[in-house]
């Protein structure tokens, strides 16, 4: 009778290791915390080709603003900016009165971008944690209205602002803005997955109301969402042309709607246009150079909690 030592048994039982064949030389690539993948040249040529690509609109807009009407439709166009640039600027300045335009834009895309972050955080905090009958229903009636094109209210919309007495002004522009459906669903959707259950019930265990809690709990873990719903939402008003081309009037425009003024007549001057597009392109460009670090930190600061 033979017997079998555990050490022999346990040495059986191992797992033996892969032999590697030697024609085959493959390398295996495991990242670990804090370990990078390192792009290749195809990689950086294509972004490369796309940061080009984003910039040449821009560029482009330059060039034409600085160049008469006369140069920017020859053949070829120029690809070097001229010397025409601040008369351009200075005469759209005053034909489109762009000084007032630029202010009524400001106020309109301010209050519009913060009362979204307001209502629909604190919406979008309520149909993620908070427990009341009917909620799925309401929820699926706000997302129905994103199917709903804008164009089928504007009628409604435009005879309400009327009879309010808001016709021509911007309160006709901001109040029916106030909230958006995209808003309120973007903000619920991230507050489902970065806001735990477990820090709600233990600011109410502290004694926190609820005012409190939306202030000291909620503000801070969506502060990453809002932050990027507001540059969405500031460049989505600032970018508006349709509603407030009705709700206005020519003495009281928006920036896009005064703008539209420039190239209203039959033979338009493209290079004056131009300088006007620009114009309203900068103040963009500045809030993204302000703010473009906190949405960028934010934006992964929301990833990593995720």
């Amino acid at each position: 009778m033979t017997t079998t030592s555990p050490t022999n048994t346990a040495r059986s039982l191992d797992p033996v290791p892969p032999v590697a064949s030697p024609g085959r030389n493959r390398v295996r690539l495991k990242l670990g915390a804090g370990q990078q993948l390192r792009g290749g040249p195809l990689t950086y040529l294509a972004l490369v080709v796309v940061g080009l690509g984003s910039v040449f609109p821009l560029y482009w807009t330059l060039v034409a603003a600085s160049h008469d009407q006369q140069r920017v439709l020859d053949s070829p166009p120029p690809l070097l900016p001229g010397g025409r640039l601040w008369s351009n600027l200075q005469t759209a300045w005053e034909q489109a009165h762009l000084g007032k335009a630029i202010v009524n834009s400001v106020i309109v895309s301010g209050c519009i971008t913060a009362a979204t972050l307001f209502f629909c955080t604190l919406a979008g905090y309520a149909f993620a944690k908070m427990r009341f009958r009917g909620r799925g229903a309401l929820m699926t009636a706000v997302i129905a209205t994103l199917t709903i094109p804008p164009q089928l209210s504007v009628v409604p919309l435009f005879m309400m602002m009327a009879d309010i007495g808001w016709g021509g002004k911007l309160e006709s522009v901001i109040f029916p803005t106030l909230v958006g459906a995209f808003g309120v669903f973007f903000m619920r959707q991230y507050l489902l997955e970065a806001l735990p259950y477990e820090l709600i019930e233990a600011a109410k265990v502290d004694g926190a109301t609820n005012i409190r809690i939306v202030w000291n709990v909620v503000l801070p873990a969506a502060r990453p969402a809002m932050m990027v719903l507001g540059m969405l939402t500031f460049v989505q008003a600032w970018n508006d042309f349709f509603w407030p081309f009705l709700a206005l009037n020519q003495d009281n425009p928006t920036l896009q709607v005064a703008l539209g003024q420039l190239s209203a007549s039959y033979t338009p001057d493209q290079s004056i246009v131009m300088a006007g597009a620009l114009i309203s392109t900068l103040p963009l460009l500045l809030v993204f150079v302000i703010f473009g670090k906190q949405i960028v930190g934010g934006i992964m600061a929301g990833a990593v909690k995720g």
